[in-house]
């Protein structure tokens, strides 16, 4: 049974005041609230679709004005879910040095911080790239901030699958940042982002199932067994595999070096995901389980992925 979260802080915390912090230390609290880590991966998702939509190198100013748009939108929807969850972060391990949590921002600044963030990127990506962009852009924070944060996350097995919406969104910027306009490619990117998401994010939910159970967020390795779970990463990583291999064939919007470096990719990806689920089958659990694997190489593969979008253009 799910306990019920409350909003706590570490006992050292109570009654300081995070105005009387160090500027420095301040500073650095409110870049954390963006999750920078976080944003790496979403820029490595947006800039090569801006390559492959240009069929070689975009404009630079463009591509850092979208850069810095991107990092705003993603840093304001970041913050307000920092906001918005901050009673179970008090109360899980992987998250309880979070700004909020030990009191080095307040709930109001952040707040504030988060729709300033928030507001200000979308007029930026209207300003200075273009209004499909914006709009594109906002979508993603609201779909964040309500879809994922206050509606799924707490309330189903598929927060994950439905919320990584949000970051999938972020190829359909970058190419609508040069083309201003939408098509199939970004589609495809968008969908294969979409069978990522969950076998990226389950193995560290494997990991860190505990954080989960004790605040009641019902990741899908908190309700189901390893097996279970193994099983639904295999799956989406066979779908997202294969769905990767069709931005070449039948669409044709790449040249050779994209499906070879795919399909090598994709090869890896699925020799992990099997491995994991063959241990799971076994009863392997604990460290032996080696979950994480799987989580560290996503993040690879991600980035390799579409470092290879972007140069596929110039090797064809």
């Amino acid at each position: 049974m799910f306990v019920t979260a409350v909003e706590t802080r570490p006992p050292g915390v109570v009654g300081t005041s995070p105005g009387h912090r160090p500027l420095g230390a301040r500073v650095k609290a409110f870049v954390e609230l963006t999750k920078p880590r976080i944003i790496e991966l979403l820029l490595i998702t947006t800039v090569p679709v801006m390559f492959l939509a240009a069929h070689g190198v975009p404009d630079l100013w463009l591509v850092l004005a979208t850069v810095v748009g991107g990092y705003m939108s993603a840093g304001g929807a970041n913050a307000l879910n920092m906001y918005i969850d901050r009673d179970i972060d008090a109360l899980m391990h992987r998250t309880e040095q979070r700004p909020l949590v030990t009191g080095m921002v307040s709930p109001r600044e952040c707040l504030v911080f988060g729709i300033s963030l928030s507001v200000v990127s979308t007029v930026w990506f209207g300003l200075l790239v273009n209004w499909l962009s914006a709009a594109l852009s906002l979508t993603a924070i609201l779909y964040y901030v309500f879809v994922y944060t206050l509606w799924l996350k707490r309330r189903t097995t598929q927060n994950i699958v439905w919320g990584g919406v949000a970051g999938c969104l972020q190829v359909f910027i970058g190419w609508s940042a040069v083309r201003n306009e939408l098509a199939w490619a970004p589609f495809v990117l968008f969908l294969v982002l979409f069978f990522w998401t969950p076998p990226h994010y389950w193995p560290l939910s494997m990991k860190v199932r505990d954080d989960y159970e004790r605040v009641g967020v019902p990741m899908l390795p908190v309700v189901a067994g390893n097996l279970a779970v193994a099983k639904q990463i295999l799956a989406y990583s066979w779908v997202m595999v294969l769905v990767s291999l069709t931005l070449w064939w039948p669409l044709g919007a790449t040249g050779w070096l994209y499906p070879v470096a795919a399909a090598l990719l994709g090869g890896f990806w699925l020799k992990e995901a099997h491995a994991l689920y063959s241990r799971a089958k076994n009863g392997v659990t604990g460290a032996k389980l080696k979950e994480m694997r799987l989580f560290h190489w996503s993040i690879t593969y991600a980035t390799l992925l579409f470092v290879v979008v972007a140069v596929d253009p110039f090797v064809r």
